[in-house]
């Protein structure tokens, strides 16, 4: 009895004992509790590391004092978990004057936009929670959700920081949403496909024996295309230089001025699962997602999930070196970059994807 047939059998008897709709919600929650855990634990890693990463470019320590082991001190390792603790006992504190019901419910709505994203992407050739054929299409369209939260927690707040902070950051998403989903559809027509994996797939082997198969390689195009999507990507998830809807030095703290506690955290719970979506976005559709740098070599499903989770990270951490080396647009230079740079440039590479693609075919 092998364990691999002791798992089938588990599973099928307890899918036979719950039925249909029982199968169907027991596989949305383990699906769901597997999503929240791997944003959870994004989230702490990527701020301790967004710490000690700013504090090498500033020649400073970073957390230090807490963690297991004789370099306590010097690596801070569980400072993050101990803050997020905090959060977890801190006081929830709403304003007099807040929209009470709206004010609870926009960072559910905010982070909601973000959790359901991880639905279609592919973590590794059989790791997959929903094979969408429109996976692209769908991410796209749920990561636009998150700006219903913005707006509910600037309006509901009653601060006249917070509802600058939530227009600010409804324009700012809106524009440039424009340039990256323009960016994706030219990869789109060379691929023929809106299914992540299927993209993917088209993006396996190697370009003249030693260079990866994958879109940002293959014509000029796609190679620009890739810049203008980060550029937008970043944008969209209000990271710095573009962080406008919550700048400190004009706004406090922007939308989630009046936040505390858990509620807060949640805010920023959404701006890692958004960093990661868009760098997994960026690394499925223009980096070969699971496949492999070097050809055949190193490939299969444990080294999928591998090469995905590298590549990602390596994108987020492209995100952090952004935040602490290019100084804060101004709102005017912010819409500047999306309707008078980015949006003509990626039109320009939508029109030369296609040309090639009549050239090529």
């Amino acid at each position: 009895m092998t364990m691999d047939w002791l798992i089938d059998w588990t599973l099928s008897s307890w899918l036979g004992f719950l039925g249909s709709p029982g199968a169907f919600i027991l596989a949305a929650v383990v699906g769901g509790l597997a999503i929240f855990g791997l944003v959870a634990v994004h989230a702490i890693v990527a701020v301790y590391v967004e710490r000690k990463v700013s504090a090498f470019m500033q020649d400073r320590i970073g957390p230090m004092g807490q963690g297991p082991g004789l370099h306590a001190g010097k690596w801070g390792v569980l400072q993050t978990v101990a803050d997020a603790l905090k959060l977890l006992l801190k006081e929830d504190i709403i304003p007099a004057l807040a929209d009470r019901r709206l004010f609870i419910l926009a960072p559910f709505i905010l982070f909601m936009g973000a959790f359901i994203g991880f639905v279609a992407i592919p973590f590794a050739p059989a790791l997959v929670l929903a094979d969408f054929n429109v996976g692209l299409f769908y991410i796209l369209a749920v990561s636009s959700f998150g700006v219903l939260g913005l707006i509910l927690a600037g309006w509901a707040s009653n601060n006249k920081w917070s509802l600058y902070g939530a227009m600010r950051s409804a324009a700012q998403i809106i524009s440039y949403e424009i340039p990256a989903a323009i960016s994706l559809l030219a990869v789109v027509i060379l691929a023929g496909t809106l299914n992540l994996q299927s993209l993917t797939a088209a993006q396996q082997g190697t370009i003249l024996g030693f260079l990866p198969n994958w879109f940002i390689f293959q014509n000029p195009f796609t190679f620009m295309a890739f810049f203008i999507y980060f550029i937008a990507a970043v944008a969209e998830t209000n990271r710095t230089p573009f962080d406008i809807p919550e700048a400190e030095s004009e706004l406090v703290a922007g939308f989630h001025t009046e936040y505390s506690g858990m509620r807060w955290a949640f805010f920023f719970l959404s701006e890692y699962a958004n960093m990661f979506i868009v760098c997994a976005v960026a690394a499925v559709v223009f980096l070969g997602g699971w496949t492999s740098p070097l050809g055949e070599l190193l490939s299969g499903p444990l080294w999928g999930l591998f090469w995905f989770m590298v590549k990602v990270i390596f994108l987020v951490l492209i995100m952090m070196w952004f935040r602490w080396t290019f100084p804060r647009l101004r709102v005017d230079q912010l819409m500047n970059v999306s309707w008078k740079v980015l949006l003509p440039w990626s039109f320009i590479n939508l029109l030369g994807s296609a040309l090639w693609w009549l050239w090529r075919s």
